[in-house]
């Protein structure tokens, strides 16, 4: 198999994690397909380097995280909401009250800022803190004080927005 016939596998086979990062950083459909593509093409430059000294999908994150952010700065922009639609697809059953909080949870990623939505990002994913000081570039240390802190401000606006709803207002 050749090279390139090999890349194309390896891209197929973790187009979920590539997905899943242009949907949290990118601002619309076509954003996101240029993200997208921008990705896959940072992942072939970097393909000849990659020594397998990592998994493949930490090396994966690592430069689809990069990317991303890269070009957010580069653009200057700022993504204000998100549609979440793509998180449900993975639920096994409609219950509207999940659907709910997992919109509500995910418009509150979209206002951390970039490197604590890929921190969160790679939590959610089941990934271990060492996996995400390996794709971040942040210490063992610093990764489980930022998630700390995210978790803790994640939980106190959702709990907020519950108030709200409840209460109609504050």
């Amino acid at each position: 198999m050749q090279q390139e016939d090999r890349f194309i596998e390896l891209i197929k086979e973790h187009e979920g994690v590539i997905f899943k990062i242009t949907s949290i950083y990118a601002r619309n459909a076509m954003d996101q397909k240029d993200l997208y593509q921008e990705i896959v093409a940072q992942l072939w430059t970097a393909y000849d380097k990659f020594r397998g000294e990592a998994k493949v999908s930490t090396w994966i994150y690592r430069i689809a995280l990069n990317t991303a952010i890269t070009k957010l700065r580069k653009d200057k922009k700022l993504a204000k909401t998100k549609e979440v639609d793509w998180v449900l697809q993975y639920t096994d059953q409609r219950d509207p009250v999940q659907e709910k909080r997992i919109r509500q949870l995910y418009q509150k990623i979209e206002l951390l800022n970039d490197l604590e939505k890929g921190i969160i990002l790679l939590f959610l994913e089941d990934r271990t803190y060492e996996e995400i000081a390996t794709i971040t570039g942040l210490t063992l240390t610093n990764v489980a004080t930022r998630l700390s802190r995210i978790r803790k401000k994640l939980r106190t606006q959702m709990l907020k927005e519950t108030k709200i709803d409840r209460y109609g207002a504050r």
